[in-house]
């Protein structure tokens, strides 16, 4: 044993690092996280009628006011909006405060996300932006004032609002008072129609609503009078994985409805001024707004607001509605994302989850020392099924442990093929996406079998959402092991992790890459994980997101690694079980609580109190002229050790269980390889002179 002391002094800092989480790019309120994770109604409300629509304190009042009425109704408000670079779902009260107050906001839509968060501003989003947001936290629901539309002359001009495409293209329920009066409602209504937007009034006619008005002169497709309908209608929508959003059109009440001459010709001398004073763009709907509010004497602000507020009420309605519906239905209506599991399959207590990532893999390996960009190398080609979460669940599936794997999948060429090769798996809860790719990646990789370039089209994993996996949560909660890789969203994962806290369910998470290795550290959520299984560069960035020290310089010699690993994984194992860090071809580094000379793997349900240590265990030799391929060996050790974890066998089995389904899949084409049994990692049947003895330090407090 050694101290590692004069090791920490020498190569750790405190710099700040792009993963804090004051720096997290999507920040989710723990009201609204708890609520979706509980399957409670949320409403999402958006922040550009703060930052942009209405003055100072007014704005201020009605979101609060909005968000009380959400509550009042059984429902959780989150506000959505974008605070020095993060898109956060859910504001404080001074969250609020400060986008009410600030004179620098912008408006966010769908086009300008990318620079506001790459800059660190900040500003209210719009109904497309707000729509993207709700979508990805898993917020079916979305309550609005009046959404945007073609402006007046756009037959000219072409000034169409973000608004409907988004629609077009985001499957939400966006609850408003139909299109703003200021508007070319016609036009509006013919787009909404292209796109394929389902557009219903609320109540007992079809009338369209403008805004201010009850009625506008043109009708919507249909209607619907009650909570419970409107719930139907949202539901039937998601059902059909059509990928487009629906508009509920709420008019605004009797007594606030301002339809009277003096409104609309103020909404005219207010459209002539923008004109004459070359007022364009995004500019022009605040302009007329508080030139409208101005010529009306406070009419029209006062109408808005009575709008917004029955909109809320309305939309919160609604949300509590389709929340019961989702409960009934054993929380599955998301039916774009349909299994094939059958009715009456039992739960399983002894069962294994993998929710991941699928991909189809192209390997190409140069056959030359050195590979030349800009022109073709010689080598070879070949295609394999991987993902990481597929590849543990492949893993698992052959050494004898079946898990249920949840992933998705598209409705393509490559889909029959994925499911044919994992024929040995279950894959009755991957599901098939109607217009979505199936995940693919290329590798390109060199003599030696080291990464060289790697291309992927991974959108698809995102489909991996809350809602759907919400229906596997029976199973969930009586799993042995919950595996999830860095793939699936933010939303998911948080999910399953207070799932498994609240059944004292083992998880497992394997980081997938240095980018995605923050996932569950930008929330509490890694606080529910039992084991992850990270490389030094996926670790640092564990760290990095807990705002922790870092080192400066990268450790080159082993010495210097085996030293910085066990400071690293030291902040982890304050609510981890075991930290398992993989070296390459320097072995793999198990970092945990001492038991007998090494570390225990057997779940805790206490946090850990005897002394920590960390066990090095040397790699398997091997020549680079062996190496056919470096994708899965990881995976793969993961896997098998998990099989050992399972069966209880000792920290040293386990670990060299690990070691040779690594050797295997190096030694194979493809990322599991083939022919990996029980009986190829078993121990006994193994050449003892392969084994190197590990070492083992004490971790420092």
């Amino acid at each position: 044993m050694w101290r590692l002391s004069a090791f920490l002094r020498r190569c750790i800092t405190t710099s700040p690092s792009r993963h804090r989480k004051k720096d997290s790019l999507f920040i989710i309120h723990p009201n609204v996280k708890e609520a979706l994770a509980d399957h409670r109604p949320v409403v999402a409300l958006e922040s550009t009628i703060i930052t942009h629509g209405m003055p100072y304190p007014h704005n201020l009042s009605t979101a609060k006011e909005v968000e009380a009425i959400v509550r009042a109704e059984g429902a959780i408000p989150a506000t959505i909006g974008i605070l020095e670079g993060s898109i956060h779902v859910g504001l404080s009260s001074d969250e609020l405060d400060f986008l009410a107050q600030s004179k620098m906001a912008l408006k966010v839509s769908r086009r300008d996300l990318p620079y506001v968060i790459s800059k660190g501003l900040s500003g209210g989003t719009t109904v497309s932006g707000t729509m993207i947001t709700a979508h990805k936290a898993g917020i079916p629901v979305f309550v609005t004032g009046g959404i945007g539309g073609v402006h007046r002359d756009g037959e000219n001009s072409l000034d169409v609002s973000a608004d409907l495409t988004e629609l077009g293209r985001t499957p939400i329920a966006v609850v408003s008072a139909g299109v703003k009066s200021i508007l070319d409602i016609g036009r509006t209504l013919e787009v909404l129609e292209t796109q394929g937007v389902c557009v219903a009034t609320y109540g007992d006619s079809k009338s369209f609503p403008a805004f201010f008005s009850q009625q506008s002169g043109f009708t919507s497709p249909y209607h619907v009078s009650s909570p419970q309908e409107a719930a139907d209608l949202i539901v039937s929508t998601l059902s059909l994985g059509l990928q487009s959003g629906l508009l509920l059109a709420i008019p605004i009440p009797e007594e606030h409805a301002a339809t009277g001459q003096q409104i609309e010709d103020a909404i005219q001398t207010a459209v002539s001024e923008a004109s004459s004073k070359g007022v364009t763009g995004r500019d022009v709907t605040p302009f007329i707004l508080q030139r409208v509010n101005e010529l009306t004497k406070g009419k029209s602000l006062q109408a808005n607001i009575a709008l917004i507020q029955n909109n809320a009420k309305v939309g919160s309605q609604i949300a509590c509605a389709l929340s019961k519906h989702k409960e009934k239905s054993g929380g599955n209506f998301r039916g774009d994302i349909k299994t094939r599991k059958s009715k009456d399959q039992r739960i399983d207590s002894n069962t294994v989850i993998v929710i991941g990532g699928i991909n189809v893999d192209f390997i190409a390996k140069g056959t030359t020392k050195k590979l030349v960009f800009g022109q073709t190398n010689p080598g070879s080609v070949c295609q394999s099924f991987g993902g990481v979460g597929r590849n543990i669940a492949d893993c698992l599936s052959r050494l004898g442990h079946k898990p249920l794997f949840i992933s998705a999948i598209g409705k393509d060429s490559h889909s029959d093929a994925v499911l044919n090769y994992c024929k040995h798996m279950d894959t009755s809860a991957v599901a098939r996406l109607q217009d979505q790719r199936t995940a693919t990646y290329c590798a390109v990789i060199t003599e030696s079998g080291e990464l060289n370039l790697g291309l992927g089209d991974m959108d698809i994993h995102q489909q991996i959402q809350e809602q759907y996996v919400s229906q596997f949560e029976d199973q969930l909660a009586s799993a042995s092991l919950v595996v999830l890789d860095g793939n699936i969203p933010v939303s998911t994962i948080d999910y399953v992790c207070h799932i498994a806290k609240k059944h004292a369910v083992p998880v497992w998470f394997e980081p997938t890459d240095a980018d995605k290795a923050c996932k569950p550290f930008l929330s509490e959520s890694w606080k529910a994980l039992s084991y992850t299984s990270p490389n030094l560069a996926e670790l640092c960035t564990m760290n990095h997101t807990l705002g922790l020290p870092t080192p400066t310089e990268w450790p080159r010699s082993l010495e210097d690694v085996l030293g910085c690993v066990p400071a690293l994984s030291r902040p982890l194992l304050e609510h981890l079980n075991c930290v398992v860090v993989t070296l390459g071809a320097l072995g793999v580094m198990v970092c945990g609580e001492h038991d007998a000379g090494t570390v225990n793997l057997q779940p805790q349900k206490q946090k850990l109190k005897g002394r920590l240590c960390a066990v090095h265990y040397p790699a398997l030799a091997m020549s680079s002229k062996e190496t056919v391929n470096v994708s899965g060996a990881g995976d793969s050790f993961a896997g098998a050790m998990m099989v050992g974890i399972l069966q209880r066998l000792d920290t040293d089995s386990c670990v060299r269980m690990g070691l040779l389904a690594a050797r295997t899949s190096l030694l194979s084409p493809h990322p599991i390889d083939p022919s990996l049994t029980a009986d190829a990692i078993h121990l006994e049947k193994s050449h003892s002179q392969l084994w190197s003895k590990p070492s083992c330090v004490w971790i420092e407090d």
